[in-house]
């Protein structure tokens, strides 16, 4: 069994260190050289280049290699207290850790569409039934809406049913689908393909929303019915009963130094508990107590991996001679290929000046670590059948988030004692769709519901995407067995696997060039986050946590060639030169996070854990 080659640069000659297996004894071939160790000290899951580590004493590296692997010192990254505890630093002696507690009936933890709408159908049943129930729900963004992201398309088929006077109410759906298209782009071609009635890509009766406003608007129903919420407290840590029942939620600590010791005592405050009967965990796609839960109560042990995308989105003004109110446009395609699932959407919105919302998404199994979704998006800007919509406009918007894709082979439990997972926590999302905006309550209702039908008859549609034909073969299944057999066929198809592990080592795959920007249709990385409005208080721990501070550089920059640096979307991961001596550090730079979980998602070596920074943090979105 051969091990994979060690991908480093070849400055000049050929470096190819290589691990062959051979029953009890590993050989490692390196320039000639030939060292026999012990199979036990290299075991495949930390690949090449551990082994090359355990060897070093009896292997002289050419230098090259050793900017990459030889310090003997991994500078600290995470100074987090999830990673290094508090209970273990001096720093931390003599202060008071005691939290002021709150009771509730009932906890929700997000102030999304899924919280939100939770919120305000409880208010509306106690109502109903002449009961007091006292509902807080905790969003950490500073204003609700700031941290909301889609296309979005909304189908109003849930909020009519939340509230059939939607319209007298004054809800902010302004702009009525008119004209709907898709296409398949070539490099330089679009190829229209019709869409027959019934197809889950037919948008007829819905609306194109600006979801961050949507957002604000059930914020005030949901106050104006008595939920009690508050913006900017990010909940941090699930407090559990004695019975291993949830107790409750904390929020985070405030004023602590970004080498984690406390401010000072006059500046450090510990978080709020919020105790209740039921806690509801509506967090979004990839929420970081979902995964504390997943793992606690084992509740995705009867269901696939979750699989995500990406989703980038700009809003543009542009000439109004090229605004046509109402229009929806998708594509698939270029520039990416067949095997790599994603495409584009195109949304005229009738909002008093023309505005269009773009946006490209990526499948996070894509396979080579070059890839930069980000760069993608910039380059599909600049095809022939987009680039004129936008020439003579103006950017105003920019933003990133990931997206669950993987339907209903991938729901988990969603019950557990104390808390249930509703919206695109747990992953209620229709892919095909391209929708998530609706709420399930319960468990065992959620499956008499429409809901679970809809997600039930397209749950092949994703799946099919990776035979042999990618994505165009996922199309064609699309037609046959959604359109003819509304999916009612008797099987399941499974996804590949976590989206981590479907890359491939560096050395197998080929560098993407991409073109530089020119400042008029395709932007730069820093220029497009500072559109986001994101902030962040800069003296406070890195909330982009890691496991081992030497993973990055000893496995992903080794193997990978640091896909980090290109999957984020916001320029937050970068390998920068080491102050002293040869080699490259991972530099983190947290300030710049839109929150959009994509580096937990696709880490190769899943290393990577994100965690709420001090509530308030993060973009600061109008309307995306």
């Amino acid at each position: 069994m051969l091990f994979p080659a060690f991908n480093v640069p070849r400055q000049g000659f050929d470096f190819k260190p290589q691990l062959e297996h051979r029953g009890r004894e590993v050989t490692l071939m390196l320039q000639r050289k030939v060292v026999e160790v012990s199979v036990a000290e290299y075991e495949l899951a930390h690949r090449c280049l551990y082994a090359l580590k355990s060897a070093r004493k009896d292997i002289l590296l050419p230098s090259y290699v050793a900017r990459w692997t030889s310090s003997s010192t991994v500078p600290r990254i995470t100074t987090h207290y999830t990673i290094h505890p508090r209970d273990k630093d001096k720093r931390w002696e003599g202060m008071s850790m005691e939290r002021f507690a709150e009771e509730a009936d009932v906890v929700i933890v997000g102030g999304g569409p899924a919280g939100l709408s939770a919120a305000i159908r409880l208010k509306q049943l106690a109502s109903e039934h002449g009961k007091e129930v006292r509902v807080c729900l905790v969003e950490k963004a500073a204003q609700l809406g700031a941290h909301i992201l889609s296309g979005a398309c909304l189908e109003p088929r849930a909020l009519e049913e939340l509230f059939p006077d939607w319209k007298e109410r004054g809800a902010p759906l302004h702009t009525t689908v008119t004209e709907d298209k898709f296409g398949i782009l070539t490099k330089n071609s679009r190829i229209p393909v019709p869409i027959l009635p019934g197809l889950p890509m037919t948008n007829h009766g819905n609306y194109i929303v600006r979801l961050g406003h949507f957002v604000t608007w059930l914020g005030e129903q949901a106050e104006a019915l008595g939920v009690e919420v508050y913006p900017g407290y990010a909940a941090a840590e699930v407090l559990f009963h004695e019975d291993g029942s949830v107790k409750g939620i904390a929020t985070n600590d405030v004023g602590i130094q970004k080498d984690g010791a406390p401010k000072v005592s006059t500046t450090f405050e510990r978080g709020l508990e919020l105790h209740a009967k039921v806690t509801v965990f509506a967090e979004g796609c990839h929420g970081h107590l979902a995964k504390q839960l997943y793992n606690h109560y084992n509740l995705r042990n009867n269901c696939q991996p979750q699989t995500y995308g990406i989703g980038l989105k700009e809003l543009w003004l542009i000439d109004e001679k090229k605004w046509k109110a109402g229009k929806v446009e998708h594509t698939v395609g270029w520039p990416l290929d067949r095997h790599t699932y994603g495409g584009s959407f195109l949304y005229h919105l009738n909002e008093g000046e023309p505005l269009v919302a773009l946006g490209f998404v990526v499948g996070l199994d894509y396979q080579n670590p070059y890839l930069s979704p980000f760069k993608e998006f910039q380059r599909w800007k600049h095809h022939p059948s987009v680039q004129p919509t936008l020439e003579g406009g103006k950017r105003i918007a920019y933003g990133a988030r990931a997206l669950n894709e993987g339907g209903f082979q991938s729901i988990p439990q969603l019950t557990f004692p104390g808390g249930l997972l509703i919206g695109c926590s747990p992953g209620f999302m229709n892919v095909p769709k391209i929708k998530g905006l609706n709420v399930p309550e319960y468990e065992d209702n959620l499956k008499k519901s429409w809901v679970w039908k809809e997600l039930y008859a397209v749950r092949n549609i994703r799946p099919s995407c990776h035979g042999i034909l990618g994505v165009y073969g996922g199309m064609i299944y699309t037609g046959i067995f959604y359109w003819i057999f509304r999916g009612m066929e008797p099987w399941t198809l499974k996804h590949p696997g976590a989206d981590a592990l479907q890359l491939k080592p560096a050395k197998d795959c080929t560098p993407i060039e991409y073109p530089k920007p020119d400042g008029k249709i395709s932007f730069d990385l820093l220029s497009s986050v500072a559109l986001s409005g994101t902030n962040h208080e800069h003296d406070q721990p890195a909330h982009l946590t890691l496991k081992d501070d030497s993973v990055p550089v000893n496995r992903n920059l080794a193997i990978f060639d640091g896909p980090e640096q290109r999957f984020c979307p916001a320029g937050v991961y970068e390998y920068v030169p080491v102050e002293t001596g040869e080699g490259l550090r991972l530099q983190i730079n947290a300030q710049n996070c839109v929150h959009c979980k994509t580096c937990d998602i696709k880490d190769p070596s899943q290393n990577i854990n994100w965690v709420v920074p001090e509530g308030g943090g993060g973009p600061a979105y109008n309307g995306l």
